[in-house]
């Protein structure tokens, strides 16, 4: 599946308003803040993937989330939706919303009438009822005269949709479809959502895509988010058959919150030189999570980065913070026709060291992509630009997730 950047020339959207950077970080670390929440009161196959949508980012504006374009409805119609692995229901905007229940999208909106393959999902049944465990019920609807399962899903930057759970039939390429997927009509959603037309759920639990497709694809799926617009990357389902490339540390789950995809981040390096970071300070373990911009860490092993990024930076001007800003090292590199930024390592559980791509996994818009905000202890998030270049491969059922360096 083609994966773009939200705001880039390769998505199939634009607008000539987009939010500034402080503004879309502020509702990043809402939603950092909102996992991390979540987290914290939980406590804590083997086919070749045959279905690869290409991905691609635009360079006109930092990259902050990737989308995916697919086909829903019988016949079918294109969709261009987030790929999200912090949540689990996706959906759509759907017929007949207005400028008063919906936000504008370029695409046409999906019409349920307009299809031979849509059906709403009754409020009195199983499916409906499955929504409870996971938050994601919203009680029942009878505006058709019928009695409607209804869902709603409020996101943590405080965003809202809500409309009928449903059943409908949803193609990932040309010769691949996913028959009675289970997805939201949204009716009504408020909040800061731009141009495009919804979302598709990429977490652990039964509403989420990799969970549908699961007896076909062994609830494995991967995806590369690519540096910038000269390049391509990919959303797959299913587990390659070739591990060659790829450094493996353990899954780990969150008691109640099947959503999120956890792993132990052991180290951090900056240069080729571990940080001094107590093992204590680290033992909530990471949240990886395609959705959230900047990565997160408990503060002690925020300063401490900081700190050795910094010093390895000091030929380059430092700009004063900003209080009103999530980022607070952030460069002037005016006029420096060449920079050299450091290399910065994550170590897993298991020794699975990876570098990040330097310097589009390092840094967003000249600023450290990197915050602190955590209490030591407690689940950190690794967030889409420390991903960017990698294959991340999430395997439920081998109980790994792998990386694979250079992979777009």
């Amino acid at each position: 599946m083609p994966l773009a950047h939200r705001h880039g020339p390769c998505a199939p959207a634009t607008t000539s308003s987009w939010p500034s950077l402080a503004e879309r970080l502020r509702r990043d670390r809402a939603r950092r803040d909102h996992i991390t929440r979540k987290a914290k009161a939980s406590g804590r196959t083997t086919t070749l993937s045959d279905v690869s949508i290409p991905t691609s980012l635009g360079a006109a504006v930092d990259s902050l989330e990737y989308v995916v374009t697919l086909g829903i409805g019988t016949p079918a119609v294109q969709q261009t939706v987030l790929i999200d692995t912090g949540s689990d229901l996706s959906w759509v905007q759907c017929k007949p919303c207005n400028s008063s229940s919906c936000y504008p999208q370029k695409d046409p909106l999906y019409d349920p009438t307009a299809s031979s393959t849509y059906a709403p999902v009754p409020c009195d049944s199983k499916a409906c009822k499955d929504l409870v465990p996971d938050a994601y019920d919203h009680g029942c609807t009878n505006s058709s005269g019928t009695s409607l399962c209804q869902y709603g899903i409020e996101y943590g930057n405080r965003d809202t949709t809500v409309g009928v759970y449903s059943t409908e039939t949803l193609t990932l390429s040309p010769q691949v479809s996913v028959k009675d997927f289970g997805f939201g009509c949204g009716l009504v959603q408020q909040g800061t959502f731009d141009l495009f037309d919804g979302l598709l759920g990429l977490g652990g639990a039964p509403e989420s895509l990799v969970s549908q497709t699961a007896e076909t694809y062994g609830g494995a799926f991967s995806y590369c988010l690519p540096p910038g617009n000269s390049t391509t990357g990919f959303l797959a389902l299913g587990a390659p058959t070739n591990n060659n490339g790829f450094l493996f540390t353990p899954l780990h789950s969150l008691p109640e919150q099947a959503t999120f995809y956890l792993v132990n981040l052991t180290g951090v390096s900056v240069g080729g030189k571990p940080l001094d970071i107590p093992p204590t300070v680290l033992s909530g373990g990471m949240i990886i999570d395609s959705g959230t911009i900047i990565t997160g860490l408990p503060d002690t092993a925020y300063s401490a980065l900081r700190t050795a990024f910094r010093t390895a930076m000091s030929a380059y001007p430092l700009l004063p913070p900003n209080n009103d800003d999530v980022l607070d090292t952030c460069y002037n590199f005016t006029g420096i026709a060449n920079v050299t930024v450091p290399t910065v390592a994550l170590t897993f559980d298991g020794g699975a060291t990876i570098d990040l791509d330097v310097p589009s996994g390092v840094l967003i818009q000249d600023c450290l992509a990197f915050a602190g905000g955590a209490s030591d202890g407690d689940v950190g998030i690794i967030g889409n630009v420390n991903q960017r270049t990698f294959e991340v491969l999430y395997d439920s059922g081998r109980g790994h997730v792998g990386f694979r360096p250079g992979a777009c």
